[in-house]
């Protein structure tokens, strides 16, 4: 076994051992970083599986690092080079831009499943700065670019491996070198899968289309997705494709909010014992906190997560009336959630360039202000690469009951957003933030109605869900209050491209 510097756990190397046999049947040899035909036309889908803390991602980032040096090319979603008859191809997905995005900060080149279904097209002049950068190609010369400009496209390559961001440097926008985007039509060899436990069946059929072997890496004791029949794509799978880990207590010793998402298990616990568990861990580690209201300012970037929505509406106005946001217009700076794209199919190009851009079902934005057009706004799309986006938009901030939601402002078609300083702890998983607020009465009501969700009492596996979305402090909070902000909503924290890289109302 081509073995990593850090040292395996047991399943995981009997994982690795059992993925490479997979890889060596499509033609990569890990043992020798060997490129060869495929030994067999069928298929292969694998499930690696295992709760936080397991090593997933561990095992994720080294199987990259092995293919990598074995010579496989790692295909982005941005830019494809040149099709060889030898060459084989990885690409490494999850279900959102922040799923990807976690990955990529962790050294591992992620993109959106949407990104690999849906290819861009480049201009053919501006291809040949991609294959330059790709190392395919002579240094070109394009009318219009100094060589300050390519200069800069190179530097931003060398750093962030993406050819969207460097010609972004280059001073140039995405309508500028691409002209389209096409569905997929020809298939790539290895597919890794991040957070498969969101997928549902659909996109789980269109991956093995593309993919002859597919890796999944999930988690079991999360949430199924809503629109499935109770189950995850990879308990589909017969028993000998599922590779389990175990926690890797040597990695994460100490972590009181792995400990607190471990002792979830156990099924003689009920939920008024799992808190004073957890009362006992912020006793003695300030990683937990046992928050008596909801901290307004911290709602602007990391959502509260709650299970109803009548409390994800409560939460929203109250962050709104804290920030004195006005009731027909909304502030820079407030989060927002994409809830789709409502245009017409003589527009599907449109669509494309917008979920390309990240704009998909479940994105999480912020508001950066009004577009140039009437109805289009200016949005930072969390996680994305290149993040700043003009779309035409339609914003609903929801009431309680029935009344009809109002609009502070829309275009007739665009993309829709709901209010994000609240969200349900369904529509959390595959995110992660530094510090994450779960509201815990909402999981107390979820306890006492002793719902069953795939076979687990729904209220473990919705602060399951929870409590692992933190990265650094979990916020337990028990009181339904809200702390008054102590600065103005703004968007300075963002990393917003600088004026030439904005894209334009009228680009799409």
């Amino acid at each position: 076994m081509n073995a990593p510097v850090i040292s395996f756990s047991d399943d995981q190397a009997e994982a690795w051992d059992n993925v490479a046999s997979a890889l060596r049947q499509a033609g990569v040899d890990l043992d020798d970083s060997l490129l060869q035909p495929p030994q067999s036309d069928a298929s292969s889908v694998l499930a690696v599986i295992g709760k936080a803390g397991s090593g997933k991602t561990m095992l994720l980032a080294q199987l990259y690092k092995a293919l990598a040096e074995a010579g496989v090319d790692v295909i982005s979603g941005d830019w494809e080079g040149r099709k060889r008859k030898d060459r084989r191809t990885l690409a490494i997905l999850a279900p959102t831009n922040k799923a990807a995005s976690v990955l990529r900060n962790r050294g591992v080149p992620a993109t959106t499943i949407h990104r690999i279904l849906y290819t861009p097209v480049y201009d053919p002049e501006y291809e040949k700065i991609a294959e330059w950068l790709a190392g395919q190609g002579e240094r070109p010369e394009i009318e219009g670019l100094t060589d300050v400009a390519l200069d800069r496209a190179w530097a931003s390559y060398q750093v962030n491996t993406s050819v969207p961001a460097a010609l972004a440097a280059a001073g140039l926008r995405g309508s500028d070198f691409i002209t389209g985007w096409k569905r997929r039509e020809e298939p790539l060899d290895i597919g890794f899968v991040d957070e498969s436990s969101m997928l549902d069946a659909k996109q789980f059929e269109d991956l093995k289309e593309i993919f002859p072997t597919l890796l999944l890496f999930g988690d079991p004791a999360q949430l199924p997705p809503v629109q499935s029949s109770g189950g995850m794509v990879f308990e589909t799978l017969p028993k000998d494709r599922v590779l389990t880990l175990s926690r890797i207590h040597r990695q994460d010793a100490g972590n009181p909010i792995l400990d607190l998402a471990h002792a979830l298990a156990d099924p003689m616990l009920d939920f008024y014992t799992f808190e004073r568990m957890v009362a006992e861990a912020a006793a003695r580690d300030d990683r937990v906190v046992m928050a008596q209201r909801v901290e307004a300012d911290l709602m602007a970037r990391s959502p509260c997560l709650v299970w109803r929505n009548a409390t994800r509406i409560r939460l929203i106005h109250a962050f709104r009336a804290a920030f004195n946001a006005p009731p027909d217009a909304l502030l820079p700076g407030e989060p927002l959630i994409c809830d789709g794209i409502e245009l017409p199919l003589k527009h599907r190009k449109k669509r494309l360039d917008l979920e390309a851009r990240g704009l998909i079902k479940g994105a999480q934005v912020i508001y950066l202000g009004a577009g140039r057009k009437p109805g289009f706004s200016r949005l930072h799309v969390m996680g994305a690469e290149d993040p700043r986006i003009s779309a035409a938009s339609i914003v609903k901030i929801e009431l309680e009951g029935d009344a009809e939601p109002f609009i502070p402002f829309a275009a007739r078609m665009g993309a829709t957003f709901l209010h994000g300083a609240a969200v349900t702890i369904h529509k959390a998983q595959g995110s992660q933030w530094d510090t994450v607020q779960v509201f815990a009465p909402d999981i107390e009501v979820a306890s006492r109605m002793g719902r069953m969700e795939a076979g687990q009492p729904l209220w473990k596996r919705l602060a399951y869900v929870a409590i692992t979305r933190a990265e650094t402090q979990l916020r337990w909070v028990v009181r339904n209050r809200l702390a008054r902000p102590e600065q103005a909503l703004g968007v300075d924290d963002l990393d917003v491209p600088v004026a030439p890289l904005e894209l334009k109302a009228e680009d799409i």
